[in-house]
This record gives structure tokens, C-alpha cells and sequence, in this order.
């Protein structure tokens, strides 16, 4: 068995009263990476991930307030900003230094506000199908789009239909080709959807209205980049709807040294591509932010 052992460590910390779960993987003294979950999901997303690096990395994987098995709090700021606070609070409790942090879905506009608050901290980004690009944008983004042209109650309602059962099934298998989609196990909308309570549903159906605001943020995501040039690595699957092709090589107008690769995958490519994903990702730390050989 490797240094630090390959099993994951499924742990709970009180956060300043915040009932946290989050995983572990790793020994405590080797270079970190952070891995925020994207939505619907929690750190499921990364179980199968995190083992294969943890005998050279220390990985962490929380899950957000009203994510996952992390507790609901009623007085908690449920947004970009309320979930950068978290991620802060979350790694400082951690000791976690310097760390490489994997940037997925809206995991990722919340992991670069972290990082535009603490720039000294990341040591590089692995980018997976997290947009921050409006002109990129996916045809499923549409339902979204008419919200923000006209955010009335109505088409609120309407988007608070997608979160369902049936509306996770189609964030998790969200365009892939057939033949992938047999791959992504249905526990990921079966499970996360047993999780969601009437309060959590209402979180969910504000954050995703919050995206319009969001939108301004963009610009100041891409301004991060350009002023501190992080090593990142971009591997992305474009069998995405909210996010294709387009939506990755995007990130080259304010990264143009970042390594990009496009695999036959799409947004969950931890279930489809985890090979390529891990092997990607063990060449490009082994050289950015090394761990234990």
C-alpha cells in the first residue's frame, strides 16, 4: 500500500457550529488539492478520484451547507459569496496552506472567489466544465437566460421544476452519447434527490437564480486569471450542454500557457473518463505542485 493509504476518510468537523462532512484522502503532510462539488451533486462526485492521487496528494472534499450530508443551517448566507466564506473558514480550520483547487461546475465561480481572496494560497487550478464565459454559453442554458431577461415569479416557478427527481437526471446525464450515459450510475440523482428536503429544494432553486447575478462576476473571474496566470490544466468533457467545446477554450484568451485537453466525456467526467482525468491530473501536479514520490 501506498504512503498515507489509498482509502478515503469519511469525516465530520463543527465548523463555528456548522455541522460539516466532507471526505479525506492522503497523508496530512502532502501538498493539497481542494475539491469542491458541483450541483446537483456533493462529494460523491469525487470518491472514485480521490484514491487514485492519494498516495502523493492530501485531497479534501467537502460538502456545501445544504449539500450532501452537511448540516442546513437557517442562518447561513446560501450563495456564491455565503459558499467562498465556507471554503475559507473550511481549509483554514484544515491547515490547509497552499493547495490546488479543481474548479467544476458552480464549484468553480465559487472556488476562483476564493482564490481572488486568497491568490497566495493556490498553487494551480484543474478546470473541468466550469463556465465563466457568458458568450460560451450552452443551449441549456436557455430556460436560464429568459429568467434573467425577465426574472418574474413565474419563470422562477419554472425553473424550480428542473430541481426534481427527473430535473437531476438530467444534469447528470446531460448530453453525453449513449454509450457513455450507461456509464453514470443512477445512484448520483437517486441519492442526491433522498437528500433534498423542502428547505434544501427552496436553497437550490435560489441559487440557481442567483447564476443571473453571477453573470457580472465573470468579467472579474477572467481579470483573476490574466493578473495571476495560476498553472492550470483544463480537462473537459464537451458532451455538455450548458458547456461545450467553446466553453473550454475560452479559458485560452486569459490562460494562453494553461494545458488543454478534450476528452470523449462530458459534464461528469469523473464517471465517464476517470482514468484520463487521473492520469492528466497526476503529470500535470507531479510538475506544478509535487507530492511525495
Amino acid at each position: 500500500m501506498t504512503r498515507g493509504g489509498e482509502a478515503v476518510r469519511h469525516r465530520r468537523m463543527d465548523l463555528d457550529g456548522l455541522g460539516v462532512f466532507y471526505r479525506e484522502a492522503g497523508p496530512e503532510d502532502a501538498p493539497a488539492i481542494l475539491l469542491p462539488h458541483g450541483y446537483p451533486c456533493s462529494s460523491y462526485e469525487f470518491r472514485n478520484y480521490m484514491p487514485r492521487l492519494a498516495d502523493r496528494w492530501r485531497l479534501v472534499a467537502p460538502d456545501f451547507p445544504g449539500c450532501g450530508y452537511s448540516d442546513t443551517p437557517e442562518d447561513f448566507a446560501y450563495g456564491f459569496d455565503g459558499y467562498a466564506d465556507f471554503l475559507d473558514r473550511f481549509t483554514m480550520r484544515l491547515g490547509l496552506g497552499r493547495f490546488a483547487i479543481y474548479l467544476h461546475d458552480f464549484g468553480s465561480q465559487i472556488g476562483l472567489r476564493l482564490a481572488m481572496r486568497r491568490p497566495e494560497r493556490i498553487a494551480a487550478l484543474i478546470i473541468q466544465n466550469g463556465d465563466i464565459y457568458e458568450d460560451e454559453l450552452g443551449p441549456k442554458y436557455a430556460p436560464l437566460k429568459a429568467y434573467f431577461r425577465d426574472p418574474t415569479p413565474e419563470r422562477r416557478a419554472a425553473l424550480g421544476e428542473a430541481v426534481s427527481e427527473e430535473g437531476f437526471r438530467d444534469e447528470f446525464l446531460n448530453d453525453v452519447r449513449p454509450a457513455l450515459a450507461e456509464r453514470i450510475p443512477p445512484d448520483l440523482w437517486r441519492l442526491h434527490w433522498s437528500l433534498m428536503t423542502p428547505r434544501r429544494r427552496e436553497i437550490a432553486i435560489g441559487v440557481i437564480a442567483g447564476l443571473k447575478e453571477n453573470l457580472a462576476w465573470f468579467p472579474r473571474y477572467q481579470a483573476y486569471l490574466r493578473e495571476h496566470r495560476p498553472p492550470t490544466l483544463i480537462v473537459w468533457g464537451p458532451q455538455d450542454g450548458y458547456m461545450p467545446e467553446g466553453s473550454a477554450r475560452a479559458y485560452l484568451r486569459d490562460l494562453p500557457d494553461a494545458e488543454l485537453h478534450l476528452l470523449d466525456g462530458g459534464h461528469w467526467l469523473l464517471e465517464t473518463n476517470l482514468d484520463e482525468a487521473v492520469a492528466l491530473t497526476r503529470d500535470f501536479l507531479s510538475r506544478v505542485h509535487p507530492g511525495s514520490p
